[in-house]
């Protein structure tokens, strides 16, 4: 893959994707187009009536979000916050209280960038349906190496069901 120094969102190829009947988006990984190795960049376009994502929090990595064009509501904790094209949204590393989704409440796609640091391994909860994500990926490649997904229901002991406990 070659490495660009400048590109035009117009010219991006996009993917789309859709679930049920509140995600979708058409999306482009933009980091290794660029060759960043420890930058997360991407840029998005979500539907009216729509979410590119669900309620969700990092523990190890920080995302920024620069809205291009149209109009929304950030959820972030337990906040809404009506944002338009121009405002930039941060989302820090943390518990619950950093939860954060993006929801187009406009009449045309939503179009912004995400910026993010790039952890190896992070867990990402989400509160909405009480998830939890354990992810490792190459530093490398970026491809995933180990990917779980749970509900978090309590959990268990440290020791419950090891041998000689």
């Amino acid at each position: 893959m070659s490495r660009h120094s400048v590109l035009d969102p117009a010219e991006l190829d996009l993917k789309h994707w859709s679930k049920g009947t509140l995600y979708e988006g058409k999306d482009a990984r933009l980091g290794p187009l660029f060759g960043l190795k420890a930058l997360g960049l991407a840029y998005s376009e979500v539907p009216p009536g729509k979410s590119g994502c669900p309620f969700h929090n990092h523990h190890a990595e920080d995302e920024a979000f620069v809205i291009l064009e149209g109009e929304g509501i950030y959820r972030h904790g337990d906040q809404r916050i009506p944002v338009r094209a121009g405002h930039v949204l941060g989302a820090p590393m943390g518990g619950r209280d950093t939860a954060h989704q993006l929801l187009n409440t406009g009449t045309v796609p939503l179009r912004y960038l995400s910026i993010s640091s790039k952890a190896g391994t992070d867990i990402c909860e989400y509160p909405d349906s009480n998830k939890v994500l354990a992810q490792t990926s190459d530093p490398v490649t970026g491809t995933f190496v180990f990917s779980h997904m749970t509900i978090d229901d309590g959990g268990v002991d440290y020791w419950t069901d090891e041998p000689g406990a």
